[in-house]
């Protein structure tokens, strides 16, 4: 019986030792405990007003929801910095040729493009400067106003957030 305490010690001891910090947003071992995300500017030749903020406020949101780390204002240990550098509308589906010889387009997407720096101080070898883009298209007779332009906006930084976290802290 004094044996049977032993090895039940020591199966429990070598099955939790192996574990590593490890949470289901896929978010591994994070060197630090405090995370700063600077406002990304938008330098964009086709400004929209607010997107700045709003793609500031959406990694920042990111982050917290997805890990323990605590939002900082300086001297994070983790830090976010970048810009928007593009905002585009581009033609995506054409359709027939109208009567005075022009093809419409059926679809338009807009597609935007976030350069991002990201230091971590307490591992050096993580830091990167990347590109994130992403697109949502959008039927052509609609506006890119109101809930049109709001619904596109959120998914694109949904994507671009997660891949920004994904490259920074899940490292996929």
């Amino acid at each position: 019986m004094k044996n049977l305490k032993y090895i039940l010690i020591l199966v429990i001891a070598t099955t939790f030792s192996g574990c590593s910090v490890y949470n289901f947003t896929g978010a591994s071992a994070i060197d630090g405990k405090t995370f700063q995300v600077n406002f990304f500017q938008n330098n964009a030749d086709l400004i929209e007003p607010g997107i700045d903020r709003e793609f500031t406020l959406t990694l920042q949101d990111l982050i917290m929801n997805q890990t323990n780390l605590n939002l900082v204002s300086s001297n994070g240990d983790l830090l976010y910095e970048g810009e928007i550098t593009d905002y585009r509308v581009t033609p995506m589906t054409a359709t027939a040729v109208t009567t005075n010889g022009d093809a419409a387009a059926s679809q338009n997407r807009l597609t935007i493009r976030v350069n991002v720096r990201f230091s971590n101080r307490k591992k050096e070898t993580d830091d990167f400067e990347k590109t994130f883009e992403f697109y949502h298209d959008y039927p052509a007779q609609s506006q890119l106003v109101g809930t049109v332009l709001n619904e596109a906006i959120k998914d694109i930084f949904e994507r671009i957030t997660q891949d920004i976290f994904n490259e920074s802290l899940a490292k996929w």
